[in-house]
């Protein structure tokens, strides 16, 4: 399985890229991660490349090759759409993030996103759900929680997975996020 995680730094992405590491460790199989930070400290676009088999030798996904792109923010879900192969699937949050071209009104934030996905879209609300849980921070669970649900993923695994990769303080927030994400 290759996955692209795609949002805007400080969302969590590579934090929810290193969960899915974990999962598939604990669960038998290879697991290559790329993480291209990008201006992940600036609030700009952040991805990773997940890719999940039995014998995984690259951490790249080709254009046109992702078999699910999972993205933070609704433009970096148009921006990434071309990694994603016919038949995929697009997993993202509705959440607006401006981005700088945007905030000085050199651009303007496109009204058109929904139309322009591919059609086996699926959209949560992470950070109202996060929000909902106690804290914006934990909209990452919600998405893995929704990526579990949709995947068919083992639930438990996944949780546990999530859990034994954020600090104990965090973990009741995190669970009730991932939890509203599953449901979602």
């Amino acid at each position: 399985m290759d996955i692209l995680i795609a949002g805007v730094g400080g969302q969590g992405t590579l934090l929810a890229s290193r969960v899915l590491g974990k999962y598939a460790l604990d669960n038998g199989l290879d697991c290559k991660l790329s993480e291209v930070h990008g201006m992940s400290q600036r609030g700009g676009s952040v991805i990773t490349f997940v890719r999940i088999g039995k014998d995984i030798y690259s951490p790249v996904i080709d254009t046109g090759c992702a078999d699910m792109v999972i993205a933070f923010e609704k433009l970096e879900a148009l921006r990434y759409a071309h990694y994603l192969k016919e038949d995929g699937i697009m997993l993202y949050s509705s959440q607006e993030i401006m981005p700088m071209p945007v905030v000085t009104g050199v651009c303007k934030y496109p009204t058109d996103i929904e139309e322009r996905l591919p059609k086996n879209k699926h959209a949560v609300d992470a950070l109202k759900l996060a929000e909902k849980a106690g804290n914006s921070k934990a909209a990452n669970s919600v998405m893995l929680g929704a990526l579990t649900k949709l995947m068919k993923l083992d639930k438990e695994k996944m949780r546990k997975a999530l859990m034994e990769s954020i600090p104990q303080k965090l973990s009741e927030i995190n669970e009730k996020a991932f939890e509203y994400g599953y449901n979602a």
